[in-house]
């Protein structure tokens, strides 16, 4: 009875999961195969298209990028703070959260007004001299990118905050009476037990940035579209709701095969961390 108790309590979660997550997602892959021109008619339309390709490809490269510089980011801050004293350790935590508390929206503005040709940045930078003009900022990969890795360093930290506390300080100690440099203690010690929160972070910033729809088009627009505001114009501007079901698809087979490619790059690293 006790066997079967855990799947009882389980199900009406389950049941809700399966209902309004996988049966949704599994109808809109499924209106892509139900056109009259072929079955994969779709995807070589996509395919083909090279501007298509290139949104994609755009898509990847803010999503990796992104993912890159909030790990480094993300770690240093989280090792900082999962050593830092309990009453400063809260400040951090909280200063790390605060940012989350806004939405995504307005702190897509704030970034608007800080890069664009009138914004802070261009301001500060004429005045103190070491530039004549105000640069464009704005409506660039680079502006997307800085704005993306503002909105999720503070999700790779709190994940990584609670594995690198879980790290016993006796382990580190050890390892330098053992006369292992810093960079050894980090590379053999610290590093492979922290493996678990830095794919989960990767899988999470990756994820977030590569379905984002909001930051790439405020700051992005028409000339840096992404996947997601690819998939918005095609539904809601043209009307095309295969193709926009097309993208869709496309964006759930590649999250899936980069989980389970960070899933293997873990075990790989730290075969007990999976």
């Amino acid at each position: 009875m006790k066997r079967y108790s855990g799947w009882t309590l389980a199900s009406p979660g389950t049941l809700l999961v399966v209902v309004f997550l996988i049966f949704p997602v599994l109808a809109t892959i499924a209106t892509t195969f139900m056109t009259p021109n072929g079955i994969f008619a779709p995807y070589i339309s996509f395919f083909g298209s090279g501007f298509r390709r290139t949104v994609l490809w755009r898509t990847i490269q803010i999503s990796f990028i992104t993912t890159v510089i909030a790990l480094a980011i993300g770690f240093l801050t989280a090792y900082v703070v999962s050593r830092a004293p309990g009453w400063l350790k809260s400040i951090l935590i909280i200063a790390a959260v605060f940012p989350l508390l806004t939405g995504v929206v307005v702190r897509s503005f704030a970034w608007m007004i800080i890069l664009g040709k009138n914004g802070i940045l261009n301001s500060t930078l004429v005045s103190l001299g070491l530039i004549g003009e105000p640069m464009t900022m704005l409506y660039t990969q680079g502006a997307v990118i800085v704005a993306m890795v503002y909105l999720f360093v503070p999700l790779m930290i709190l994940t990584l905050v609670g594995v690198l506390e879980s790290i016993p300080d006796d382990l580190i100690q050890a390892s330098a009476s053992l006369g292992a440099k810093p960079s050894a203690t980090f590379r053999q010690v610290i590093f492979p037990l922290a493996v678990p929160g830095l794919i989960v972070g990767a899988v999470l910033v990756f994820t977030g940035s590569f379905t984002a729809y909001a930051t790439p088009q405020l700051l992005g627009g028409e000339s840096q579209m992404v996947m997601g505001t690819l998939m918005y114009q095609q539904a809601m501007v043209i009307f095309d709701w295969v193709s926009a079901s097309t993208i869709a698809a496309i964006m759930v087979v590649i999250t899936i095969v980069v989980v389970l490619l960070m899933t293997r790059i873990a075990r790989r690293l730290n075969p007990m961390a999976v």
